[in-house]
């Protein structure tokens, strides 16, 4: 289920219903069993769910929150529309990216620790779903591309509350905005 934050409003070209599709998709390919809870919110959101897993006090992309069963994945709107213009792409592909990387570390991957493995999976998947650079490859890029320096990961951390708006005990796993 996809869920647009009051904060957030769904247009015609970014409804809810086109990203679920998406997000069915990219779960399967990702091999990942179960129900999958999407929310689109604002930074303020992210914040509070970073700050309360993470204990981070800031925004991130996206956040991850695995269960035994599928999870839940929280995208920050606000900067997924400046990755998108930062990129050059529009902003409903940066949301299928930001939940392609959530879906993956869904099904396990953690980019901070595999040598790799997630960025190969990630890049071949994004290229199967025709997508723009994945979020590994902008981060491992290092400015050598004529694009600006996209956002840097950080280490994944446990906790045992849950998001409001999913339903088991979760591991917060996310990327950070700069």
């Amino acid at each position: 289920m996809v869920i647009f934050d009051n904060a957030v409003s769904a247009t015609d070209s970014l409804s809810a219903a086109h990203l679920q599709r998406f997000a069915r998709r990219a779960q399967k390919l990702a091999e990942v069993q179960g129900e999958v809870d999407i929310l689109i919110a604002g930074n303020a959101r992210l914040r509070d769910l970073n700050r309360r897993f993470r204990r981070k006090n800031k925004p991130t992309d996206v956040l991850s929150f695995p269960r035994p069963s599928g999870g839940a994945i929280a995208i920050s709107a606000q900067i997924a529309r400046e990755n998108a213009a930062r990129f050059g792409h529009a902003l409903v592909d940066e949301l299928k990216i930001l939940v392609l990387h959530g879906m993956l570390h869904l099904a396990g991957y953690n980019h901070e620790s595999d040598d790799g493995r997630m960025a190969r999976v990630e890049s071949r998947l994004r290229s199967q779903l025709k997508l723009p650079a994945s979020l590994i490859h902008r981060t491992h890029s290092g400015g050598k591309s004529a694009r600006p320096k996209p956002t840097t990961a950080a280490k994944a951390s446990t906790n045992r509350h849950k998001p409001a708006f999913a339903k088991r005990k979760t591991i917060a796993r996310h990327r950070s905005p700069q």
